[in-house]
């Protein structure tokens, strides 16, 4: 583990919470629940060739605990990663939320992009739904981002069935529960939309990683070549 990795996964966490959950918050009623998915797809795709050979490109706790998992990595690089993904989605929030109070009539409190069920869902879902939902979600996301990868780096081409999964996940899950699929993503809005958004952020957190972990013991079956943990 460098430095440079850490950074990389704090910069890349919060452009990913920036660009994508921005156009949720500042741009939805013109591009669409399409748009917005997109916007999570491309935004990946443009990271995972930026900073995919300096540190992965994981920018997402339940991608680096599957990492962790499948023996790609150790655990202090694990945990190095979680505090900057968290600490990048809380300050790619932070600049979201300032940029939406420059906008007259954009809505931050109770909403701000945040991840919901119940009343907070277009659909409606259950909390169950929900929780379901997200494993789901978050099992193809890790799936392929270890099938497609090679130890750490991103490589070659592995960008793109990353990013196109990540689109294809919120096209789904947008309507369901706003689609977290990533623990770092949920936390950041939550804490400036307040209210129910916080209330509800334990699920967010939790069904990513329960996701994460199905992921890496599917991969560690469909591809049982030998993973040794990253120095």
């Amino acid at each position: 583990m460098s430095r440079r990795a850490v950074i990389c996964e704090f910069l890349g966490t919060l452009l990913l919470v920036l660009f994508a959950v921005g156009a949720a918050v500042l741009a939805a009623k013109s591009i669409g629940d399409l748009g917005v998915a997109l916007a999570f797809g491309f935004t990946l795709l443009a990271l995972a060739y930026a900073l995919g050979p300096i540190s992965g490109c994981h920018v997402n706790p339940a991608v680096t605990l599957g990492f962790l998992l499948a023996r790609r990595i150790d655990v202090r690089t694990a945990a190095a990663y979680w505090v900057a993904q968290f600490a990048g989605g809380i300050a790619g929030a932070a600049l979201v939320f300032w940029l939406a109070k420059t906008v007259p009539g954009v809505q931050t409190h109770g909403k701000m992009g945040s991840n919901g069920w119940g009343s907070r869902s277009e659909v409606g879902i259950s909390g169950g739904g929900a929780f379901l939902a997200e494993v789901l979600l978050t099992f193809l996301l890790v799936f392929v981002v270890l099938a497609v990868t090679h130890r750490l780096a991103v490589t070659g081409f592995d960008g793109l069935p990353i990013g196109i999964a990540l689109a294809t996940i919120h096209l789904i899950g947008i309507p369901l529960t706003g689609t977290s699929v990533n623990p770092a993503r949920s936390l950041g809005p939550a804490l400036f939309a307040g209210g129910p958004a916080l209330s509800q952020l334990w699920l967010f957190i939790v069904a990513p990683l329960v996701g994460g972990v199905l992921a890496a013991g599917a991969h560690l079956v469909t591809h049982p070549q030998p993973n040794t943990a990253a120095s």
